[in-house]
């Protein structure tokens, strides 16, 4: 019993929103007919062209957060809140804005009792979803601080690891260069990795990098930041780090990657040799060219 209890809690959030837009339409569609059945139609001349651009402009960009919101967020309830307070803004709207083509009676009162009522409704139930978003927001922070530091950038994020990519990378180090403090940048690769990769076959080889990157995220410290150069190269960057800790950090995932079986026996089994370079992050440095620089003596080996 109390299994069962426990699955349809887990499910709520899921279907209580699985006919959201059926709903918003039919409660529409009920407007609209509650408005022909007890009004008359507004004269022509009586139209107020600025209230009916701004009003329906206003519910329509409403609708359309609507859209963007559910289609790109998970059910819970943080998107039944934010659903659900958007939705009543957009209702009071629309129906503010059929009030510009419909007549209806002195004593008709519903209709300003949804006006006024359900975008103030909205605006609550909006908060409130903030207010909980803020703080799953923080618990996302946190799990993705080995990937992302300062600022957040989607557009620079590599598709296959979750990781920053390169240009994301020479942000940061430029940041980090502004801030006048110091820091290491620290490049790894594998020796050959690319000759591994294809008798592997892609999709093992690609399996490959996203467990190492994983691997790699276990070992940074706090406010260190990892992100994937290209091909089998990852780059990290160590604020307040001296040589020696990049140099120490190196090994210890030279020595972690040799080991782990991510791939039947380890990197090392599978004949691939991790190689690191390291160089600090100096005042007048292009971020870009310090990156090239380890690029050039991992390949120098």
């Amino acid at each position: 019993m109390l299994g069962r209890r426990r699955r349809r809690l887990q499910l709520a959030p899921v279907l209580g929103l699985r006919h959201f837009g059926h709903l918003l339409l039919l409660a529409m569609a009920l407007l609209v007919w509650a408005f022909t059945q007890q009004g008359g139609p507004r004269p022509l001349a009586q139209y107020r062209w600025m209230d009916v651009l701004g009003e329906g402009g206003g519910a329509l960009m409403l609708a359309l957060w609507m859209g963007y919101l559910r289609a790109s967020r998970p059910a819970g309830r943080v998107t039944d809140l934010l659903c659900l307070g958007l939705a009543a803004m957009m209702l009071g709207g629309f129906v503010d804005w059929l009030d510009e083509f419909w007549l209806l009676p002195k004593s008709v009162l519903w209709d300003n009792w949804m006006e006024s009522g359900l975008t103030p409704l909205g605006m609550g139930l909006l908060t409130w979803g903030l207010h909980l978003w803020r703080g799953e927001q923080q618990v996302l922070n946190a799990q993705l601080r080995e990937r992302e530091r300062l600022f957040r950038e989607h557009r620079q994020v590599d598709g296959l690891t979750r990781l920053g990519d390169a240009g994301y990378m020479a942000r940061q180090v430029a940041l980090e260069r502004r801030l006048d403090r110091p820091a290491q940048l620290l490049m790894l690769g594998w020796q050959g990795f690319d000759a591994r990769a294809r008798a592997l076959g892609l999709a093992e080889a690609d399996r490959l990098l996203q467990n190492a990157a994983q691997l790699i995220l276990l070992h940074l410290g706090p406010g260190e930041l990892l992100c994937r150069y290209g091909g089998d190269r990852f780059v990290l960057l160590l604020p307040g780090a001296d040589a020696a800790r990049a140099r120490r950090l190196g090994e210890r995932l030279e020595a972690a990657l040799a080991l782990w079986d991510g791939g039947g026996g380890g990197t090392a089994g599978l004949g691939l040799t991790l190689r690191t370079a390291w160089a600090p992050v100096a005042q007048g440095t292009d971020p870009e060219a310090l990156m090239l620089a380890l690029l050039a003596r991992l390949e120098r080996g």
